[in-house]
């Protein structure tokens, strides 16, 4: 089969496609044939990382059919369509997947949609959970273009926000944003009125901007990107929070939570309350271009790639 992997640290350019014989799922797994794979910021910097072991085939979400099944998983059908996350081995034809990090796939949902709901959607619902956020509350969301502000957005709407605000870096992504629900656009160096929840995805100075934005009682949530030291004696002045929020402790420690968010993902774009922003679809050969465009910072919603 086919795979992408690199052999070195570095940036898009380390990425190489070779083949290999398919892999088989070990005990708790199942072989996926991969359709659709999901690209994700923070597996694209794990090749700058010089902690990342190598050779690595990157992670991330895989959407497709069950080509087989490990011992001791039970429930599954050969055939039968699932999407889910493969923390590695994703950028391939064929990938396995443990079993709980593995769901089945609607027949309403296309590929693209279940690349973006599986994680991003995932995520972006957790954040709004784990920020404890309330019908009528005000949120802003920093790097609100991405796969997971996109949904942020639209969640946080069809949840009954009295005001989102979108933050970017990029002036050129109003249209975009407002087109999908935010009431307002501004830059990181621009300032609003506060807000009840911060969804903050940009981490850096992003995150410390933001975090002046909230009111009183107000709540940030960290869910991606490197986050800068905060000041708990003004945390405590201001009476405002920071929560950190990571999709893989959920998954693993309330599986039950994960599922039922999963299952109010799917409903939710049924209804067409949730329409996944899809930046582009390319082929496997490509995703040193789809890292690239992860890295400029130019996309708007998914990226995709397609074995």
């Amino acid at each position: 089969m086919r795979r992408v992997v690199y052999r070195r640290h570095g940036g898009p350019e380390v990425l190489e496609v070779d083949r290999v014989p398919r892999p088989e799922p070990g005990e708790n797994e199942l072989l996926v044939e991969v359709h659709a794979i999901g690209v994700s910021l923070p597996i694209v910097r794990l090749s700058r990382a010089d902690s990342t072991e190598l050779p690595h085939v990157p992670g991330g979400e895989v959407v497709g059919r069950v080509a087989a099944i490990g011992e001791n998983v039970t429930g599954w059908e050969v055939g039968q369509r699932a999407a889910g996350l493969a923390f590695t081995g994703a950028y391939a034809e064929y990938a396995t997947v443990a079993a709980p990090f593995l769901a089945p796939v609607p027949d309403t949902v296309d590929d693209a949609a279940a690349i973006a709901l599986v994680r991003s959607g995932q995520v972006a619902l957790g954040a709004l959970r784990a920020g404890a956020f309330q019908a009528g509350e005000s949120v802003l969301i920093t790097a609100a273009a991405g796969s997971v502000g996109n949904l942020a957005i639209q969640l946080a709407n069809a949840f009954g926000a009295s005001r989102v605000v979108a933050a970017v870096g990029d002036d050129g992504k109003a249209d975009f944003l407002r087109g999908i629900g935010a009431h307002e656009v501004i830059r990181y160096d621009q300032t609003t009125e506060p807000v009840d929840v911060v969804l903050d995805g940009a981490g850096g100075e992003a995150q410390n901007a933001a975090l002046q934005q909230l009111a009183p009682f107000g709540r940030l949530v960290s869910f991606n990107a490197a986050g800068q030291p905060v000041d708990v004696n003004e945390l405590r002045y201001n009476a405002r929070g920071v929560i950190g929020f990571a999709m893989a402790h959920l998954a693993s420690r309330r599986p039950e939570v994960y599922a039922r968010h999963r299952q109010q993902l799917w409903d939710l774009h049924a209804q067409g309350a949730l329409k996944p922003a899809i930046h582009a679809t390319l082929p496997l050969d490509q995703a040193a271009e789809a890292h690239r465009i992860m890295e400029s910072r130019a996309s708007r919603g998914k990226i995709v790639l397609t074995p």
